[in-house]
């Protein structure tokens, strides 16, 4: 079995953003020579995720209406009291998760037909890594 490993880097301009990354995880893919087996991707900090859905505008607005009002930003989290403000980053992380594996099969991610996979950030604004690795032959 062959391994390979990238990371990319974020710096979000919003608190929260949500990011269509399926590109650069089948342009990482395809630099690793592997045509059967899978992908890890995931977030390297406790306030982020990665998520596999449709990459439909309205879809993506009602998953943080509904990330919202799960874990909704305020100032009275416990968490706060250590100096930190992101209380609901942490709780919006649990909800999406951190990481997803894909399946790849003759050389391509075997996504359905729809199904994109996105960065979800929650506490941005400052630089974050993601870790992506392709396992297979």
């Amino acid at each position: 079995m062959k391994t390979f490993t990238e990371y990319m880097w974020f710096y979000t301009k919003k608190r929260r953003e949500y990011i269509n990354i399926t590109g650069d995880v089948e342009e990482v893919l395809r630099k690793s020579g592997i045509k059967e087996g899978m992908i890890l991707v995931s977030a390297m900090h406790i306030t982020a995720g990665v998520y596999v859905n449709d990459a439909e505008s309205g879809l993506i607005q009602d998953i943080d209406d509904w990330l919202e009002n799960l874990a909704p930003f305020k100032h009275d989290y416990r968490h706060h009291r250590t100096g930190e403000d992101n209380g609901d980053a942490h709780l919006k992380s649990l909800l999406i998760h951190h990481e997803v594996i894909v399946p790849v099969t003759d050389g391509k991610l075997d996504l359905g037909p729809w199904q994109q996979v996105y960065y979800a950030e929650f506490d941005g604004m400052r630089r974050k890594r993601l870790i992506i690795k392709v396992m297979g032959e």
